[in-house]
């Protein structure tokens, strides 16, 4: 009874495709399903229920809520087949050809010794590896991947709980920031909400129930503000339009809660209003959304600063629509997203909504950059941890001068801007123009910014600047940068601070590393003593691609444009980046600390020498703290 009222399904669904495809390719469907059911004939689901079920959902999802072609429905029925049953990808590939087999053999689990980790994760970093590099040749192999998932998703209730945690765990982290990378929004949505629903149960009930209690106390406004939008628009002859209410859901609200430190009453934009207008060819649909925007503002008191015009800037993921809140006759801001039937149909579609060829090769080699920037740079948690941070943000768009676009996550800062523009103008980057206003580089976006970095050469990469980027590439250049500097400059004693050039003594360390100290430093001398054996020679050589910090105090005879002098000799003269400088004058003496990189203890006893010189300068030497 169970396997004739599967069959009975599997027929409704190939009359359905009937009609979109090749009579050829619904009997090659047919077939793929005739083997599977064959193939899985033994297995059952943990529910219980024959395990056919899952690869028929698979191919449900995939043919009717993807809409994708022939040949990835017959790879969505299969794609257990190789991993589960004696069947291999060559009996799929003299089958059904060389296309099915490669989508069949990119989402087959591949069979290996156990991982280095007792919990699996270097394995399971394997398979979302090698499902990213399925994209370098098609994308399909991904969507069946992803709706996969969203089955398994759909019925995690028959698993235990700590498969269930294990499943939704793996979905909160990879396959919902890459359905919202793919601009699969209604997959995303769906996934991170089934996640939160098995991770979080007590939450999800409780904020499910809040959502459900405040619509309803809500929904008579709602509905007269509605009818209101409804009526301007036939008013002004734009017909076929349509307003509906779309709820975040339980996940989006939470995450609002905890990012923002707020309870769930005080969360804002839980719900917001859609109008959704069909395309002509007599508007643009950019046109049509100002349009309506111009009705409902003539009508509606718009909240200022709440624009949001992603038409003309889309998110990475190819969402569209005009954003705006508008004061309702009840005395509260909702939010309105006005949108074509296209940009609801690309929300849903994604990347292959508008699924021509260069579209989607587009699309693909823009994807491609980030996976390959990461592949080649990042060890395996830090790439996965720079994928999927890349894969989840939203976005903000700030501008060069010159107009040109940059896509940055929300939160991101001038330093990950510069870093967007090229490596270098990041490792370089000394200040920033936010708009005009002179800003640190470590200042957070907004969207709409204009933004100019501006660059010195003597600047180098710093330790917490890794505290105030967001993009992967930044944080990539950044610690390349710094752990190569530590490579060349073994451990520096914090005492002494020795420079290349300084007569120097390494120590070996437990961990490994060399610890360098100058021959003078009293650390070097105790160390000594103590730890004979651990001593080994080194050659601290300078590079010229880093710089060090130093200190120097000056004794001199105050005059008119001595400070002046000094500040000349060490950025004029010298070409050397100043720091910081504190000066004390007492009794017509001055003391002076001056602080500035310089590449080698040459350089540095250059300065001193050079400042030696200055007229009315009795003494100056390099500060040590011993």
């Amino acid at each position: 009874m169970e396997y004739q009222k599967i069959d009975n399904e599997v027929q409704e669904l190939l009359t359905r495709l009937s009609r979109r495809l090749s009579a050829e390719d619904v009997e090659r469907i047919e077939l793929a399903y005739s083997l599977a059911r064959e193939a899985h004939m033994e297995q059952k689901r943990k529910s219980g229920e024959p395990y056919i079920m899952h690869p028929v959902a698979v191919a449900k999802i995939v043919a009717e809520e993807l809409r994708l072609g022939a040949n990835p429905i017959i790879a969505a029925f299969l794609h257990d087949v190789v991993e589960d049953t004696p069947y291999t990808i060559e009996d799929i590939r003299e089958r059904f050809g060389d296309d099915v087999a490669f989508l069949v053999d990119v989402v087959t689990k591949k069979k290996k010794k156990p991982a280095l980790s007792p919990a699996g994760s270097s394995s399971q970093i394997d398979n979302y590896k090698q499902m990213l590099n399925s994209l370098h040749y098609d994308i399909r192999a991904l969507l069946i991947k992803l709706s996969d998932r969203l089955h398994n998703m759909r019925t995690l209730s028959s698993m235990r709980p700590d498969k269930q945690m294990k499943i939704a765990g793996e979905t909160d982290y990879f396959y919902a920031p890459l359905a919202h990378r793919l601009g699969l929004y209604y997959i995303k949505r769906e996934m991170e909400n089934l996640s939160f629903r098995y991770r979080c149960p007590r939450d999800y009930a409780y904020i499910d129930e809040c959502l459900a209690k405040e619509l309803k106390e809500r929904e008579a406004g709602l509905k007269s503000f509605m009818f209101e939008i409804e009526r301007l628009l036939e008013n002004n002859d734009i017909f076929m339009a349509r307003t509906e209410v779309y709820s975040r859901g339980p996940y989006s609200a939470w995450r609002k809660m905890h990012s923002t430190g707020c309870d769930f009453k005080h969360v804002e934009g839980k719900y917001y209003i859609r109008i959704i207008y069909p395309n002509t060819h007599e508007y643009s649909e950019k046109d049509m959304s100002l349009k309506i925007y111009s009705i409902l503002t003539d009508r509606f008191k718009e909240k200022p600063g709440s624009v949001a015009n992603f038409i003309d800037s889309p998110k990475e993921n190819g969402y569209q629509s005009y954003h705006v809140q508008l004061l309702t006759q009840q005395g509260t801001w909702e939010e309105v997203h006005i949108s074509s039937e296209r940009m609801i149909r690309k929300s849903q579609f994604g990347c292959i909504a508008e699924s021509t060829e260069t579209n989607i090769t587009n699309w693909l080699e823009k994807f491609k950059h980030v996976l390959q920037e990461m592949a080649t740079r990042g060890k395996e948690v830090e790439y996965m941890d720079g994928v999927t941070s890349s894969f989840y943000n939203d976005d903000i768009t700030a501008y060069t001068p010159d107009g040109k676009a940059v896509i940055l996550p929300k939160g991101a800062t001038a330093l990950d801007f510069a870093f967007e523009i090229h490596s270098e103008l990041g490792l370089h980057a000394q200040y920033a123009r936010i708009n005009g206003l002179l800003v640190s580089v470590k200042t957070e976006l907004e969207r709409g910014d204009v933004v100019y970095i501006g660059k010195n050469d003597n600047i180098i990469p710093k330790k917490d600047w890794l505290e105030h980027v967001s993009t992967y590439k930044a944080k990539s250049h950044i610690s390349t940068f710094l752990n190569r500097q530590r490579q060349l400059q073994f451990v520096r004693c914090e005492v002494c601070h020795p420079l290349p050039g300084d007569e120097v003594i390494g120590f070996k360390n437990s961990d490994g590393s060399i610890s360098i100290h100058r021959r003078d430093c009293k650390s070097a001398i105790r160390l000594a003593s103590q730890r004979g054996d651990d001593i080994v020679a080194v050659n601290f050589e300078s590079d010229s691609d880093f710089l060090y910090n130093v200190r120097i105090d000056i004794r001199a005879v105050d005059r008119y444009h001595l400070l002046v002098d000094l500040i000349d000799c060490i950025t004029n003269r010298l070409q050397l980046s100043l720091t910081h400088i504190l000066t004390k004058s007492k009794d017509e003496i001055v003391d002076c600390s001056m602080g500035f990189q310089v590449h080698s203890a040459a350089e540095l006893q250059e300065a001193i020498s050079n400042i030696s010189e200055i007229d009315g300068v009795d003494e100056v030497k390099q500060r040590i703290e011993y």
